[in-house]
């Protein structure tokens, strides 16, 4: 009974974190230029604020497994909901873009902290539902980074940017309260909350499974973040209107939907799904070649496919809790893959902003942005085979001894 209603908590509480993973980005990039003029900063600040997200996420990547290693999951994410919450009530309110940068970087880190913790938290509360929770919180997450910024650029233009803005500290704050009641109940009723099956952490960086799960994810975090950060501008200098630009970016996050419906029910029944890998790339890169030739003309269809391509995000979702044997293995592994991951990924809205500036045309980006299909099918092959990464990792150990 007691485990039951702590069960019927959690999914509240991971079923909430999942709305508010990408409101806080989506929501907020098609307003850059709004907010721009009203602050006073150009397409430099413009690209570092879209960078801010996957350096915000990569940093918390690493450091969320070692504070919920002492604390726990479930306070982790807690304390995570309630720091956006509050850094969103202050970047609503920022008087200086050096005010926006900063409670931006402190919203998304504590968003960078729940990126990891879901994770083990659906392994360690729903493990013989993997599939069905990893869809379920994939989708709400997709909702609302589809929700966002369909209604950003209108709530702005009706009121102001800083309610499109701030509009979103109330979710995550209530996700926070849920999080907070959850692990207040587990200690009334001396239940320990995401029970665990060991404290061992194998050393991960010896697994090649992890590192085709760090370059595949790299490489859709780069995409995705480009995307989110740029296509509005790509649009609008072609032409289009800033609401285009918003509309396209909901669009984009639609496909994630489908996404979240499919690939992990896909994988969790297939082998080896590396054949998802090749096929999302195949469209990723139709994508990113139609935006180059044609931007206006067939706009849906290009925003479409960059939709589909980058499902490989759930893939790796599914893939950490699929090649691990606990939550505590799976925690390491997810902050392992989005620390690095969201690293290497954040010079990418920077770096394809300066490549514009230097350039005077978005040609240079969209064709960098399709060279990453590459790595990417290369790593997924990698990352799709099925092992476990425990048993890499102890089968290089026990190479290593013998050598010795």
């Amino acid at each position: 009974m007691r485990r039951g209603r702590l069960t019927l908590w959690a999914g509240l509480a991971i079923a909430l974190t999942a709305v508010n993973l990408r409101t806080a980005v989506t929501g907020f990039t098609p307003l850059l230029q709004i907010i721009g003029s009203d602050l006073g900063f150009g397409v430099a600040l413009a690209g570092l604020l879209g960078t801010v997200p996957a350096a915000s996420f990569a940093l918390f990547g690493f450091l969320a497994p070692v504070v919920t290693r002492r604390f726990g999951l479930e306070r982790t994410a807690a304390v995570a909901l309630g720091l956006t919450a509050l850094s969103l009530l202050i970047r609503a309110f920022s008087p200086t873009p050096a005010v926006l940068v900063l409670s931006t970087a402190l919203a998304l880190a504590g968003i960078g902290a729940a990126n990891v913790v879901i994770v083990p938290l659906v392994k360690a509360w729903f493990p013989h539902r993997l599939a069905l929770w990893t869809s379920l919180y994939l989708i709400l997450m997709q909702t609302g980074q589809f929700i966002a910024p369909l209604i950003a650029v209108p709530v702005a233009e009706s009121a102001s940017w800083r309610l499109s803005v701030g509009i979103w500290a109330v979710p995550a704050a209530v996700a926070a309260v849920v999080w907070l009641v959850l692990t207040l109940i587990a200690r009334a009723e001396h239940v320990p909350a995401a029970p665990t099956t060991g404290e061992a952490r194998p050393r991960i960086s010896r697994s090649s499974t992890v590192w085709g799960l760090v370059i595949l994810f790299a490489m859709m975090s780069l995409s995705n973040y480009g995307i989110i950060t740029w296509v509005p501008a790509v649009l609008t200098d072609a032409g289009g209107s800033a609401v285009l630009g918003g509309t396209m970016v909901a669009l984009y996050s639609v496909w994630g939907v489908v996404a979240a419906l499919v690939v992990p029910h896909v994988a969790t029944r297939m082998t080896n799904p590396f054949v998802v890998v090749v096929v999302c790339s195949i469209v990723l890169v139709a994508g990113y070649l139609g935006l180059l030739l044609s931007p206006l003309e067939g706009t849906v269809l290009w925003i479409c496919a960059l939709g589909i391509g980058v499902s490989t995000f759930p893939l790796c979702m599914t893939l950490i809790n699929r090649r691990t044997r606990t939550p505590q293995s799976a925690s390491a592994v997810s902050g392992f893959v989005q620390g690095i991951g969201y690293g290497l990924a954040c010079f990418g809205p920077i770096g394809l902003g300066l490549l514009h500036e230097a350039t005077g045309s978005w040609s240079a980006p969209l064709l960098v942005l399709a060279a990453t299909a590459v790595p990417g099918v290369i790593a997924g092959w990698f990352a799709c085979r099925p092992r476990f990464v425990e048993d890499s990792v102890r089968a290089s150990e026990d190479s290593g001894e013998h050598l010795r």
